[in-house]
């Protein structure tokens, strides 16, 4: 097949419940989506049964992207492997002592996870360097060779290898490499330095034993993934997504799947960014509501926000990756009252099975789906396309009961239900941006995920944002979003040195080695060398403080003046937005420098979306909304019915196979040419 033949691009985003498929013609633009039913023992059969559903020839698609949950769900279940760890003489309970706090404050009873690695596992060898990386006791190979095969002998099936201060020299764990390598060929390791190149032991120790316990199970999928393409006659190259919101190759993630873990969330992010640069909006509030989780990120000024430590299952886990706030409160949120009798919502969920009561696989407790159901935003017959059919009886009964506990009516005890979700929902976007300094109303809602549309309304109306978006096939945009990601590599290495002009030059050379570094690695992926673009930023502070701020550079700051002018600045206003204060003249301290560097890839165009009139029938059914005592006669239309251009005042419904999107009173919705729905609040 010739190359211009391939021009198909595949995106795959597998969650808890489904896989979402996302195909685009490169030729036409046109997009077609896909669902199947997510099963974890058989992920891989069921990649090649959704890409063959299109029914588009496998040497017909020219690249095929995949974010995947793989690795965050071994974490979370805790099924992972047998981790060994080798660390330097004295340290070998940092992963049980931390950071020797309470994380919630006020948790008296607070017990943290146990360590992943126990403690027989966690094996001590006499080494270590100064905090400049110079040597003060070189490594002890023997008593390295010794505790390794001590650790293969009790089963370990992964290696960890953490000593003090290697990222300011990675010598010892480089030997201690390829000592083990030669004795163990077959056991996986894991090398601090390569894993998260920082300080803070405690942290880089625990990424790094994470990693060590995904690896395999990433690495064994990853393998059972391109061979079923393989055999289904698909040879397009694999992209991974990672937490960051950029992708690479299979290699690096088996190597490093620590950094695929929220590689779903950031999809969606990455699209939103892309999507909203071009419909002219810079501040947006990106919202995903699943079966499970709200979340929420936020784009500022046109930069999605980033962090480089995050925390899954009580553990964390440091590396550059999009922030991403998630929360218990989606449509399997299970409503229950407290010994108070007070009534919530989440975080606990009825997840795909046994599923909300009204899915009729035995469960019985209510959720914000059967909520939803009982008062007439989801029509019982259509949800999936009427793949699934919803039992309104189940659903009205598992909510009368949560009614008679209250001595509230069944419709009143759904909006309450619907309310909280959606109260927890606006406190989460409230910790983005209220906390930060920032006002909600001067951002866009951007609603997708199969939920978002369902929520979208109501939580703008809480937060008194204006514009509500809903892209066009919001129930698999974060598959698509995947499709705008280019391929990045991100370096890192911590060097805590005075922000002062004698001390700048050594940030500065440190800072084009990591360039080398991260550029060398995409152009290992085939990328021209003068194409790859460069990010460089400080991790700064001022003196005497704990942590730090990231700040970007601009390419044009290339000489120690202007980085030390320009950085100073742009710290000091990021401060006095966040902690309102700052003073310009206070000594400051240089902690990690950072680069990364970033393959373009070419990114899908929008395509116009015509109206189909063969679902044009439109019909009505009764709605109960907030602040209603009596249902509303509320009309329903298909999504794919609606003109480009159409402008409708609510209520509304407005359905289609994969979603729905609620349009209550006093908002009206319009339909551009790209399918996509913008609401906004009726002038009053």
């Amino acid at each position: 097949m010739e190359a211009q033949n391939k021009h198909f691009r595949v995106a795959i985003d597998v969650g808890g419940t489904f896989i979402d498929f996302v195909l685009i013609d490169e030729l036409t633009g046109r997009v077609r989506i896909e669902k199947i039913a997510s099963l974890p023992d058989e992920l891989a059969g069921q990649l090649v049964a959704g890409l063959s559903s299109f029914g588009v020839e496998p040497d017909a698609v020219r690249q095929i992207f995949h974010g995947m949950t793989v690795g965050v769900n071994a974490l979370i279940q805790e099924k992972g492997a047998k981790v060994g760890l080798i660390t330097t003489r004295g340290f070998r309970d940092v992963l049980e002592m931390g950071r020797g706090g309470r994380t919630p404050v006020y948790n008296f009873v607070y017990k943290p996870p146990a360590p992943i690695v126990p403690r027989a596992l966690r094996r001590e060898v006499n080494e270590r360097l100064s905090v400049d990386g110079e040597v003060v006791t070189p490594l002890d190979l023997e008593q390295l060779d010794r505790e390794v095969d001590f650790l293969v002998s009790q089963g370990a099936t992964a290696i960890s290898v953490a000593f003090m201060h290697a990222y300011a020299n990675p010598a010892h764990e480089l030997a201690a490499r390829k000592r083990i390598a030669a004795r163990h060929p077959d056991i996986p390791l894991s090398l601090s330095h390569e894993i998260a190149s920082v300080w803070r032991e405690y942290e880089r120790t625990s990424t790094t034993v994470l990693n060590s316990f995904i690896q395999p199970t990433v690495e064994t999928y990853l393998n059972s993934v391109r061979r079923k393409l393989t055999e289904a006659d698909y040879d397009a190259p694999v992209a991974i997504m990672q937490s960051s919101g950029g992708v690479a190759d299979p290699e690096m993630a088996a190597a490093k799947p620590i950094r695929t873990m929220m590689s779903g969330p950031a999809g969606g992010v990455i699209g939103a960014a892309f999507l909203c640069e071009q419909l002219g909006y810079s501040n947006v509030i990106c919202t995903d509501v699943g079966g499970t989780t709200y979340d929420v990120a936020l784009i500022e000024e046109g930069k999605i926000l980033e962090r480089s430590e995050t925390a899954i299952a009580g553990r964390p886990i440091v590396g550059s990756l999009i922030d991403v706030t998630s929360i218990g409160a989606g449509g399997g949120s299970i409503a229950w009252l407290d010994h108070r009798n007070g009534l919530n919502v989440g975080p606990r969920s009825a997840g795909a099975s046994p599923g909300p009561a009204c899915f009729g696989k035995g469960g019985t407790e209510a959720t914000t789906t059967d909520a939803h159901l009982v008062l007439g935003w989801l029509d019982p017959e259509y949800f999936l396309g009427g793949r699934i059919k919803l039992d309104v009886s189940a659903a009205a009964a598992a909510v009368e009961r949560v009614a008679k506990q209250l001595g509230l009516t069944v419709p009143a005890a759904a909006q309450g239900i619907v309310a909280i979700a959606q109260n927890n929902m606006a406190n989460a976007i409230r910790t983005k941006t209220v906390a930060r300094g920032l006002d909600p109303r001067e951002f866009v809602l951007l609603a997708y995920g199969g939920g978002g549309g369902v929520f979208a309304c109501a939580v703008a109306e809480e937060l008194d944002i204006r514009k509500v978006v809903v892209p066009y096939a919001p129930a698999n945009f974060s598959a698509w979003g995947i499709l705008t990601s280019d391929y990045m590599e991100d370096e890192v290495r911590t060097k805590v040195l005075p922000f002062t002009a004698d001390r700048i030059g050594v940030a500065l050379e440190t800072l084009d080695e990591l360039e080398a570094r991260a550029v060398n690695a995409i152009a290992n992926y085939g990328f021209a060398r003068e194409k790859i673009e460069v990010v460089r930023r400080l991790d700064l502070r001022f003196l005497g403080q704990e942590y730090t701020l990231t700040i970007g550079l601009d390419s044009a700051w290339r000489d120690p003046e202007s980085v030390l002018t320009n950085a100073r600045r742009e710290f000091v206003k990021a401060h006095r937005q966040l902690y309102g204060h700052g003073d310009p003249a206070a000594a400051m301290e240089l902690v990690s420098v950072r680069c990364r560097a970033i393959g373009k890839v070419q990114p899908p165009a929008l395509a116009r979306v015509e109206a189909n009139a063969d679902t044009a029938a439109s019909r009505e059914r009764k709605v109960h909304f907030h602040g209603t005592q009596a249902s509303v006669s509320t009309p329903v239309i298909q999504r794919e019915s609606m003109q480009p251009g159409a402008v409708v005042t609510g209520p509304v419904i407005i359905e289609e196979w994969t979603t729905t999107t609620v349009v209550p009173p006093g908002w009206r919705v319009n339909r551009d040419d790209y399918g996509i729905l913008t609401i906004e609040p009726v002038a009053r």
